[in-house]
């Protein structure tokens, strides 16, 4: 199958680009910066060299291949939608674009009225766990948020066997690694500024709250703290549970939603020092790892993932094996590195 990258240049692009390369049913036909037109994909993404030979071109150039991925920045895919469609039959789209179902949501979140209302709803949400069966009949796929991936795997099970007392609030907090922003330099980027910070730089009105609440169907107080650490995600969450939960009934709630999915790990040890999900250890992988605590009627839910994989180009891929009938874990057989 012949796929093409629209916006190989940042880090969502070329961990995407990584992964396709080493994907045996893919053949990697272009890859598009409109900064870097011509120079080898190599130049940006050094950790390919010796894996590829190809060099960026412009979106004008894009030729008729059987899957566009699309990780532009928010508004350019849905304003230039009906040249990437034509050009594929099948699009996942790693940017927000078309996350949100509700056009009101768009002007809410994001500022922006939404060009392409129309197909909205032909779009998939990109969490496979969820929506796995729809995938099957799409055509085309959103990805979901990293911060939105992070908190909505490890609460949807609670929310969906019913063990989470709705008449309390939900809250989630996210640890966030610096490749989150993107590799566009910023004063907040800079390194005298980020080295050594745990900085909240969202602690009300992230925009991923909008998925959460989507796909959760409850409200979501969520806050986020940049830290010292490049890749990765790590979200604490408390909610309250109904009377009578124990916690042999919250392993039970994730065995029975999650036991058979490839890339959900629940992670709740007695001793050693990975008791409990950590970011470290997931780099480079397309895992979700979950824990928890209930103490009485609050559970503490803790989550990690690589925001670049799970969170954005891991998840792209998943969705794509899941979209063409593939070996759902074909491309992301990659288990982490240990120690790192």
């Amino acid at each position: 199958m012949k796929a093409s990258i629209v916006g190989a240049s940042g880090y969502g692009g070329g961990e995407l680009l990584r992964l396709l390369l080493q994907h045996p049913q893919v053949e990697v036909h272009q890859c598009t910066s409109e900064r870097f037109v011509g120079k080898p994909v190599t130049r940006l993404h050094p950790n390919l060299r010796k894996r590829t030979n190809l060099k960026f071109c412009s979106i004008q150039d894009l030729a008729a291949v059987d899957l566009i991925f699309t990780a532009l920045p928010h508004t350019r895919c849905m304003q230039k939608f009906a040249g990437f469609s034509s050009l594929a039959d099948r699009m996942i789209d790693l940017s927000a674009d078309f996350r949100l179902k509700d056009t009101d949501a768009y002007r809410k979140w994001y500022g922006v009225d939404h060009t392409r209302p129309d197909v909205l709803k032909e779009f998939v949400y990109g969490n496979v766990e969820l929506h796995r069966e729809e995938m099957k009949q799409a055509k085309y796929i959103s990805g979901a948020g990293c911060n939105a991936t992070a908190t909505i795997l490890p609460l949807w099970p609670l929310f969906k066997q019913g063990v989470v007392d709705t008449t309390q609030p939900a809250i989630a907090e996210a640890k966030c690694g610096s490749s989150e922003g993107g590799n566009s330099a910023s004063e907040a980027s800079h390194h005298p500024e980020r080295s050594g910070c745990v900085r909240s730089y969202r602690p009300t009105g992230h925009r991923h709250i909008a998925e959460m609440e989507q796909e959760l169907g409850h409200p979501i107080h969520f806050s986020a703290t940049s830290i010292e650490m490049v890749r990765g995600i790590l979200v604490t969450a408390h909610l309250f549970v109904n009377d009578g939960i124990t916690e042999k009934d919250i392993w039970k709630t994730y065995r029975q939603v999650y036991g058979q999915e490839p890339f959900i790990r629940i992670v709740k040890e007695r001793q050693g020092i990975y008791r409990y999900p950590e970011p470290k250890i997931l780099v480079g992988s397309n895992y979700c790892d979950i824990g928890f605590e209930l103490d009485g009627t609050r559970l503490v839910v803790i989550s990690a993932i690589d925001n670049l994989m799970k969170g954005a180009a891991g998840q792209a891929v998943h969705a794509m094996n899941v979209m063409c009938g593939f070996e759902e874990t074909q491309g992301l057989e990659f288990a982490g590195l240990h120690p790192i």
